[in-house]
């Protein structure tokens, strides 16, 4: 990777520091030798999940999203707590917003969310082998969700009517069908 493109951070302010995220402003050195300002969002990371059921049906939560003013489904993802394995983050957030465990969890892909100004990270996983867990662990109190059990084509048609409108879920739907397609 070249580094003839890297900017040389100045001076820092730190505007905003909340539960999920921080708000920074650096003004950088660019390579030219001219600055820039950068506004910056720093987020701990995150996982999702795709958990397949026995009849290869995908759980999904149905949730209010305050930036979008509007209800989406999504696959369940979580953000990581400090020192916490994503996998066990995808564990924890299986259970908390469906009520279910796994048997397996693989590994898919690591992606950034937004790196033109944020350093999300979101962890994607794949969970199988799911049953009801018999004590689960509660939700987040601030978070509510419908708990949904859509077919690869249902979920399709949910991105093409807008109830799917994240990437993280669409990404998922789309290596579902890839998946599919390949064994064919």
């Amino acid at each position: 990777m070249s580094e003839k493109f890297n900017e040389k951070t100045i001076h820092r302010d730190e505007i905003f520091r909340g539960r999920i995220i921080t708000l920074q402003v650096d003004e950088v050195e660019l390579p030219n030798g001219k600055t820039s300002k950068r506004e910056l969002i720093r987020h701990p990371g995150a996982v999702a999940v795709i958990p397949i059921l026995e009849n290869g049906k995908i759980l999904m939560v149905e949730q209010f999203r305050k930036p979008l003013e509007r209800t989406i489904v999504e696959i369940p993802a979580g953000k990581l707590e400090p020192n916490e394995e994503p996998e066990l983050t995808a564990k924890r957030e299986l259970e908390e917003e469906t009520g279910y465990q796994c048997e397996s969890l693989e590994h898919l892909i690591s992606f950034y969310t937004s790196p033109g100004f944020a350093d999300e990270l979101i962890h994607v996983y794949v969970a199988t082998g799911l049953s009801k867990a018999e004590n689960p662990l509660p939700a987040d109190e601030d978070e509510f969700v419908n708990i949904l059990e859509v077919s690869l084509s249902e979920a399709e048609q949910m991105i093409e009517s807008k109830q799917i409108y994240d990437a993280k879920t669409a990404y998922a739907i789309l290596y579902l069908k890839l998946k599919e397609l390949m064994k064919k």
